[in-house]
Protein backbone atom coordinates (compact mmCIF):
# COMPACT_ATOMS: atom_id res chain seq x y z
CA UNK A 1 0.00 0.00 0.00
CA UNK A 2 1.29 3.49 -0.90
CA UNK A 3 -0.11 6.96 -0.10
CA UNK A 4 1.16 10.29 -2.37
CA UNK A 5 3.50 12.45 -0.64
CA UNK A 6 2.86 16.66 -0.47
CA UNK A 7 5.07 16.29 -3.71
CA UNK A 8 3.10 14.24 -5.80
CA UNK A 9 5.55 11.05 -5.25
CA UNK A 10 4.27 7.76 -4.06
CA UNK A 11 5.91 6.21 -0.67
CA UNK A 12 5.50 3.22 0.85
CA UNK A 13 4.10 2.96 4.29
CA UNK A 14 6.37 2.17 7.23
CA UNK A 15 3.81 0.92 9.54
CA UNK A 16 0.37 0.24 7.64
CA UNK A 17 -1.77 0.37 10.92
CA UNK A 18 -4.81 0.03 9.59
CA UNK A 19 -4.40 -3.09 8.18
CA UNK A 20 -2.55 -4.73 10.91
CA UNK A 21 -5.29 -3.11 13.71
CA UNK A 22 -7.42 -6.44 14.63
CA UNK A 23 -4.15 -8.03 15.37
CA UNK A 24 -3.02 -5.20 17.92
CA UNK A 25 -6.06 -5.67 19.62
CA UNK A 26 -5.93 -9.23 19.44
CA UNK A 27 -2.61 -8.86 21.34
CA UNK A 28 -3.69 -5.97 23.71
CA UNK A 29 -6.82 -7.93 24.47
CA UNK A 30 -4.41 -11.44 25.49
CA UNK A 31 -2.03 -10.03 27.85
CA UNK A 32 -5.12 -7.71 29.64
CA UNK A 33 -6.54 -11.07 29.69
CA UNK A 34 -3.86 -12.22 31.62
CA UNK A 35 -3.51 -9.51 33.78
CA UNK A 36 -7.16 -9.01 34.65
CA UNK A 37 -6.53 -13.05 35.74
CA UNK A 38 -3.56 -12.62 37.86
CA UNK A 39 -5.12 -10.05 39.83
CA UNK A 40 -8.26 -12.36 40.51
CA UNK A 41 -6.21 -15.22 41.68
CA UNK A 42 -4.24 -13.26 44.00
CA UNK A 43 -7.58 -11.31 45.47
CA UNK A 44 -8.77 -15.01 45.44
CA UNK A 45 -6.21 -16.25 47.42
CA UNK A 46 -6.56 -16.90 51.24
CA UNK A 47 -2.77 -15.74 52.03
CA UNK A 48 -2.86 -12.48 49.92
CA UNK A 49 -6.44 -11.45 49.84
CA UNK A 50 -5.39 -8.01 47.63
CA UNK A 51 -4.68 -7.84 43.98
CA UNK A 52 -1.37 -7.50 44.34
CA UNK A 53 1.01 -8.70 47.46
CA UNK A 54 1.60 -6.06 49.94
CA UNK A 55 4.57 -5.23 51.53
CA UNK A 56 5.93 -4.03 54.53
CA UNK A 57 5.62 -0.46 53.35
CA UNK A 58 1.65 -1.14 53.49
CA UNK A 59 1.08 -3.79 55.73
CA UNK A 60 3.34 -2.84 58.84
CA UNK A 61 5.15 -4.68 60.16
CA UNK A 62 9.44 -5.59 60.85
CA UNK A 63 11.94 -6.64 57.63
CA UNK A 64 15.15 -8.04 58.80
CA UNK A 65 17.96 -8.28 55.97
CA UNK A 66 21.19 -10.02 56.75
CA UNK A 67 24.03 -10.68 54.49
CA UNK A 68 25.95 -13.51 54.98
CA UNK A 69 29.69 -14.02 55.05
CA UNK A 70 30.65 -16.06 52.28
CA UNK A 71 34.06 -16.87 51.15
CA UNK A 72 33.70 -18.59 47.85
CA UNK A 73 30.05 -20.19 47.84
CA UNK A 74 27.53 -19.78 50.52
CA UNK A 75 26.74 -22.83 51.94
CA UNK A 76 23.00 -24.51 51.08
CA UNK A 77 20.65 -23.61 53.55
CA UNK A 78 16.67 -23.80 52.94
CA UNK A 79 13.76 -21.29 53.89
CA UNK A 80 11.77 -24.05 55.46
CA UNK A 81 14.39 -25.13 58.06
CA UNK A 82 14.44 -20.43 58.89
CA UNK A 83 10.88 -20.71 59.00
CA UNK A 84 10.90 -23.67 61.68
CA UNK A 85 13.29 -22.26 63.97
CA UNK A 86 11.10 -19.03 63.53
CA UNK A 87 8.01 -20.78 64.50
CA UNK A 88 9.08 -22.38 67.37
CA UNK A 89 11.42 -19.41 69.20
CA UNK A 90 9.99 -17.87 72.03
CA UNK A 91 10.84 -13.69 72.14
CA UNK A 92 11.71 -11.99 75.12
CA UNK A 93 8.12 -9.86 76.66
CA UNK A 94 8.71 -6.43 76.96
CA UNK A 95 7.56 -4.64 79.96
CA UNK A 96 5.14 -5.85 81.99
CA UNK A 97 1.73 -5.52 80.06
CA UNK A 98 3.49 -8.23 77.76
CA UNK A 99 3.19 -11.69 78.16
CA UNK A 100 2.89 -15.00 75.96
CA UNK A 101 -0.61 -14.27 74.42
CA UNK A 102 0.42 -10.96 73.42
CA UNK A 103 4.04 -11.57 71.66
CA UNK A 104 4.02 -11.18 67.92
CA UNK A 105 3.31 -14.97 66.38
CA UNK A 106 6.17 -15.63 64.19
CA UNK A 107 4.84 -18.72 62.77
CA UNK A 108 3.36 -16.41 59.74
CA UNK A 109 6.88 -15.27 58.98
CA UNK A 110 8.03 -15.04 55.40
CA UNK A 111 11.62 -15.95 54.32
CA UNK A 112 13.41 -15.14 51.05
CA UNK A 113 16.75 -16.01 50.17
CA UNK A 114 18.38 -13.19 47.47
CA UNK A 115 21.30 -13.22 45.75
CA UNK A 116 21.89 -17.44 45.24
CA UNK A 117 21.40 -17.58 49.23
CA UNK A 118 23.71 -14.78 50.33
CA UNK A 119 21.18 -12.50 51.46
CA UNK A 120 18.25 -13.49 54.06
CA UNK A 121 15.55 -11.40 54.10
CA UNK A 122 13.06 -12.04 56.97
CA UNK A 123 9.32 -10.22 57.26
CA UNK A 124 7.10 -10.53 60.33
CA UNK A 125 4.97 -8.37 62.81
CA UNK A 126 6.22 -5.76 64.25
CA UNK A 127 8.99 -6.45 66.78
CA UNK A 128 11.08 -4.34 69.16
CA UNK A 129 14.84 -4.05 69.20
CA UNK A 130 15.88 -6.88 71.75
CA UNK A 131 12.99 -9.19 69.69
CA UNK A 132 14.40 -8.47 66.56
CA UNK A 133 17.59 -9.13 67.88
CA UNK A 134 16.94 -12.41 69.35
CA UNK A 135 15.31 -14.03 65.89
CA UNK A 136 19.31 -12.65 64.06
CA UNK A 137 20.38 -14.43 67.50
CA UNK A 138 17.83 -17.53 66.71
CA UNK A 139 18.57 -17.93 62.39
CA UNK A 140 22.52 -17.10 63.07
CA UNK A 141 23.27 -21.21 63.77
CA UNK A 142 21.28 -21.93 60.33
CA UNK A 143 22.35 -18.98 58.10
CA UNK A 144 25.63 -17.54 59.49
CA UNK A 145 28.02 -16.58 60.23
CA UNK A 146 26.43 -12.68 59.18
CA UNK A 147 28.65 -10.06 57.62
CA UNK A 148 29.82 -7.67 60.45
CA UNK A 149 27.30 -3.66 59.50
CA UNK A 150 25.57 -6.01 57.12
CA UNK A 151 22.65 -5.96 58.84
CA UNK A 152 19.25 -4.11 58.36
CA UNK A 153 16.06 -4.03 60.45
CA UNK A 154 13.15 -1.90 59.44
CA UNK A 155 9.88 -1.37 61.59
CA UNK A 156 6.88 -0.10 60.44
CA UNK A 157 3.73 0.18 62.41
CA UNK A 158 0.13 -1.04 60.76
CA UNK A 159 -1.17 2.90 61.12
CA UNK A 160 2.01 4.22 58.83
CA UNK A 161 1.50 1.25 56.52
CA UNK A 162 -2.26 1.82 56.10
CA UNK A 163 -1.40 5.67 55.54
CA UNK A 164 1.14 5.24 52.95
CA UNK A 165 -1.30 2.68 51.23
CA UNK A 166 -4.05 5.57 51.56
CA UNK A 167 -1.66 8.14 50.42
CA UNK A 168 -0.42 6.01 47.45
CA UNK A 169 -3.93 5.49 46.38
CA UNK A 170 -4.77 9.06 46.37
CA UNK A 171 -1.95 10.44 44.33
CA UNK A 172 -2.76 7.51 41.40
CA UNK A 173 -5.96 8.94 41.33
CA UNK A 174 -5.30 12.39 41.09
CA UNK A 175 -2.29 11.78 38.76
CA UNK A 176 -5.49 10.54 36.81
CA UNK A 177 -7.90 12.65 37.17
CA UNK A 178 -5.44 15.42 36.64
CA UNK A 179 -3.94 13.59 32.96
CA UNK A 180 -8.18 13.36 32.37
CA UNK A 181 -8.54 17.12 32.83
CA UNK A 182 -5.37 18.09 30.74
CA UNK A 183 -6.35 15.64 27.82
CA UNK A 184 -10.24 16.76 27.52
CA UNK A 185 -8.73 20.58 27.65
CA UNK A 186 -6.02 19.94 24.90
CA UNK A 187 -8.34 17.72 22.43
CA UNK A 188 -11.70 16.56 22.04
CA UNK A 189 -13.34 14.17 24.03
CA UNK A 190 -12.25 10.88 21.85
CA UNK A 191 -8.22 11.89 22.27
CA UNK A 192 -9.19 12.06 26.57
CA UNK A 193 -10.91 8.75 26.18
CA UNK A 194 -8.56 7.01 23.96
CA UNK A 195 -5.61 8.27 26.13
CA UNK A 196 -7.11 7.12 29.08
CA UNK A 197 -7.62 3.78 27.62
CA UNK A 198 -3.98 3.80 26.55
CA UNK A 199 -3.00 4.58 30.63
CA UNK A 200 -5.12 2.13 31.81
CA UNK A 201 -3.94 -0.32 29.64
CA UNK A 202 -0.61 0.15 30.58
CA UNK A 203 -1.21 0.15 34.25
CA UNK A 204 -3.23 -2.62 34.67
CA UNK A 205 -0.69 -4.62 32.52
CA UNK A 206 2.21 -3.65 34.57
CA UNK A 207 -0.12 -4.15 37.86
CA UNK A 208 -0.78 -7.93 36.23
CA UNK A 209 2.81 -8.79 36.23
CA UNK A 210 3.49 -8.24 39.63
CA UNK A 211 0.07 -9.83 40.35
CA UNK A 212 1.83 -13.24 38.55
CA UNK A 213 4.89 -12.58 40.58
CA UNK A 214 3.21 -12.40 43.67
CA UNK A 215 1.33 -15.30 43.46
CA UNK A 216 4.43 -17.28 41.89
CA UNK A 217 7.43 -15.77 43.55
CA UNK A 218 5.53 -14.27 47.00
CA UNK A 219 7.52 -11.13 45.09
CA UNK A 220 5.49 -8.11 47.76
CA UNK A 221 4.87 -4.75 46.01
CA UNK A 222 6.07 -1.48 48.03
CA UNK A 223 6.05 2.45 48.24
CA UNK A 224 8.79 2.31 45.05
CA UNK A 225 6.29 -0.13 42.87
CA UNK A 226 3.58 3.35 43.49
CA UNK A 227 6.25 5.67 42.24
CA UNK A 228 6.69 3.35 39.22
CA UNK A 229 3.34 3.22 38.26
CA UNK A 230 2.91 7.32 38.52
CA UNK A 231 6.23 7.48 35.87
CA UNK A 232 4.71 5.01 34.01
CA UNK A 233 1.25 7.43 33.68
CA UNK A 234 3.58 9.93 32.75
CA UNK A 235 5.48 8.30 29.80
CA UNK A 236 2.44 6.81 28.51
CA UNK A 237 0.64 9.67 27.96
CA UNK A 238 3.32 11.96 26.99
CA UNK A 239 4.29 9.81 24.09
CA UNK A 240 0.33 9.22 23.30
CA UNK A 241 0.43 13.21 23.16
CA UNK A 242 3.00 13.21 20.07
CA UNK A 243 1.41 10.70 18.08
CA UNK A 244 -2.02 12.49 18.91
CA UNK A 245 -0.20 15.24 17.92
CA UNK A 246 0.99 14.08 14.60
CA UNK A 247 -2.42 12.78 13.87
CA UNK A 248 -3.64 16.32 13.99
CA UNK A 249 -1.28 17.63 11.89
CA UNK A 250 -2.33 15.13 9.26
CA UNK A 251 -5.67 15.72 9.32
CA UNK A 252 -5.14 19.30 8.91
CA UNK A 253 -2.89 18.70 5.89
CA UNK A 254 -4.34 15.63 4.31
CA UNK A 255 -8.01 16.28 4.74
CA UNK A 256 -9.00 14.49 1.60
CA UNK A 257 -7.74 11.53 2.67
CA UNK A 258 -9.96 8.81 4.54
CA UNK A 259 -9.14 8.74 8.38
CA UNK A 260 -7.43 5.05 8.31
CA UNK A 261 -4.67 7.14 5.80
CA UNK A 262 -4.34 9.66 8.09
CA UNK A 263 -3.84 7.96 10.96
CA UNK A 264 -1.10 5.53 9.12
CA UNK A 265 0.69 8.35 8.00
CA UNK A 266 0.79 9.86 11.46
CA UNK A 267 1.91 6.91 13.32
CA UNK A 268 4.79 6.39 10.44
CA UNK A 269 6.24 9.60 10.90
CA UNK A 270 6.35 9.22 14.29
CA UNK A 271 7.29 5.07 14.49
CA UNK A 272 11.47 5.52 14.35
CA UNK A 273 11.23 8.70 17.35
CA UNK A 274 8.94 6.43 19.99
CA UNK A 275 11.54 3.55 18.89
CA UNK A 276 14.83 6.10 19.40
CA UNK A 277 13.05 7.37 23.01
CA UNK A 278 11.96 3.70 24.25
CA UNK A 279 15.24 2.39 23.50
CA UNK A 280 17.70 5.66 25.22
CA UNK A 281 14.96 5.48 28.14
CA UNK A 282 15.70 1.71 28.38
CA UNK A 283 19.25 1.11 28.86
CA UNK A 284 19.52 3.25 31.98
CA UNK A 285 16.64 1.21 33.22
CA UNK A 286 18.47 -1.76 32.13
CA UNK A 287 21.93 -1.44 33.98
CA UNK A 288 19.47 -0.62 36.91
CA UNK A 289 18.36 -3.91 36.51
CA UNK A 290 21.57 -5.77 35.98
CA UNK A 291 23.84 -3.00 38.67
CA UNK A 292 21.31 -1.47 40.62
CA UNK A 293 21.08 -4.06 43.62
CA UNK A 294 18.17 -5.31 45.25
CA UNK A 295 16.28 -2.23 46.32
CA UNK A 296 15.81 -0.50 43.00
CA UNK A 297 15.84 -3.94 41.00
CA UNK A 298 11.87 -4.63 40.80
CA UNK A 299 11.32 -0.79 40.24
CA UNK A 300 13.04 -1.02 37.51
CA UNK A 301 11.62 -4.05 36.20
CA UNK A 302 8.30 -2.58 36.56
CA UNK A 303 9.42 1.01 34.69
CA UNK A 304 10.75 -1.19 32.18
CA UNK A 305 7.39 -3.22 31.15
CA UNK A 306 6.10 0.14 31.61
CA UNK A 307 7.80 1.49 28.69
CA UNK A 308 7.70 -0.88 26.60
CA UNK A 309 3.90 -0.98 27.05
CA UNK A 310 3.50 2.34 26.96
CA UNK A 311 5.34 2.31 23.50
CA UNK A 312 2.86 -0.18 22.42
CA UNK A 313 -0.53 1.23 23.45
CA UNK A 314 0.63 4.87 21.85
CA UNK A 315 2.08 3.71 18.14
CA UNK A 316 -0.39 1.01 18.09
CA UNK A 317 -3.18 0.91 20.32
CA UNK A 318 -4.59 4.53 20.57
CA UNK A 319 -4.31 5.35 17.16
CA UNK A 320 -5.94 1.88 16.11
CA UNK A 321 -8.79 2.76 18.10
CA UNK A 322 -8.82 6.26 16.69
CA UNK A 323 -8.76 4.96 13.08
CA UNK A 324 -12.42 3.62 13.74
CA UNK A 325 -13.91 5.98 16.02
CA UNK A 326 -16.92 8.34 14.30
CA UNK A 327 -15.44 11.33 12.35
CA UNK A 328 -15.65 14.37 14.54
CA UNK A 329 -14.03 17.75 14.23
CA UNK A 330 -10.61 17.80 16.20
CA UNK A 331 -9.95 21.37 18.20
CA UNK A 332 -7.69 23.01 16.59
CA UNK A 333 -8.05 20.87 13.32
Amino acid sequence: MAVSSPTGQERPLRFPLSRQRRKVWLISVIVLSLSALGLVLSWTNPQIRSPLRPGLDFTGGTKIQLERLCKDNCQDIRAIDIQQTLGSLTLPAEGRDQDANTLPNLASARVQLLDRGESVVLRMPALTASQGQAVIEAVEPIAGPFEVGGQSVDTIGPSLGGQLLRSSMISLLVAFAGIALYISIRYDGRYAVLALVALGHDVLIVCGVFAWLGLISGLEVDSLFAVSLLTIAGYSVNDTVVVFDRIRERQREDGDLPLDAQVDRAVSATLTRTIYTSGTTLLPLLGLILFGGSTLFWFAVALAIGVIVGSWSSIALAPSLLSIWPRQRTAGA
